[in-house]
């Protein structure tokens, strides 16, 4: 399988590599720049056994992803799959932020996911390939102070459900994946705080914070296989349950039952 990945350097990205390096597998593993952590993931890949292309270049330049997918394509001979995982979070109040990180967060964040779309498109036609997009459960319920993420990552989400529509016909598959309260490169400082992790713990049902790599990989890993060759247009919220249960924070409602 030929596969594109961005934003593999760290966190869900690198989950998400390591996951997919196996013999076999050629991966092009994009980062936004050169980095020891890049070089780190490459060496992890390669020693799983996965012929891996490291590419680099920052999303926000429109010209970037069709140069990737480009470099990808002439290494590869071709595409399978299309993993655009590489997003941006710019803190504030939606009335704070300014007009350069606006524009900033949804280039890299919608803009980049639709440039990859539309260059590795005939590709993933002639593959009858998939393409994923990690989008966030800030893109279904918003989540105030961070300035347009939950916005840019709503507009990926139906990004995702409009190419599913156009891609349907040629056999190509478009899903999207939203996390929710995961360890990653973003989230690792609120995290390494034991208050504050307890604190999000107890909000989640499951009473734990997502793992890329036990609770997101395998199931991007599924969506690009064969065996999800009936499943597109879909956004999957990875949550623990925690979207879903509002209700359960009412005072006062009767006492549900255990498994």
């Amino acid at each position: 399988m030929r596969i594109l990945l961005t934003g593999s350097s760290r966190g869900i990205g690198r989950a998400l590599a390591e996951r997919l390096a196996k013999p076999g597998v050629h991966l092009a593993a994009c980062a936004s720049a050169p980095s020891a952590e890049h070089d780190a993931v490459v060496a992890a890949c390669r020693d799983r056994g996965a012929t891996v292309a490291p590419l680099t270049g920052d999303l926000a330049d429109p010209a970037v992803p069709a140069r990737l997918v480009a470099e990808a394509v002439a290494a590869f001979g071709g595409l399978d799959a299309v993993i655009s995982n590489a997003g941006i979070v710019v803190p504030g109040a939606l009335a704070d932020i300014g007009v350069d990180d606006w524009d900033r967060t949804f280039a890299v964040n919608v803009r980049a996911p639709w440039a990859l779309a539309r260059a590795a498109g005939p590709h993933l036609a002639a593959s009858r390939g998939a393409f994923v997009a990690v989008a966030s459960m800030s893109g279904v319920e918003p989540y105030p102070g961070t300035g347009c993420y939950s916005p840019s990552k709503a507009a990926l989400i139906m990004l995702v459900r409009s190419l599913a529509q156009e891609w349907a016909a040629a056999g190509v598959r478009v899903n999207a994946v939203s996390p929710g309260l995961f360890l990653s490169a973003m989230t690792a400082p609120i995290y390494a705080d034991p208050e504050r992790r307890a604190a999000r713990e107890a909000l989640v049902p499951m009473h734990r914070i997502g793992d890329p790599a036990r609770d997101l990989a395998g199931l991007v890993e599924f969506l690009i296989s064969a065996d999800a060759a009936y499943l597109t247009g879909q956004n999957i919220v990875v949550d623990g349950a925690l979207l879903g249960s509002v209700q359960t924070h009412i005072a006062g409602r009767p006492k549900s039952g255990s498994v």
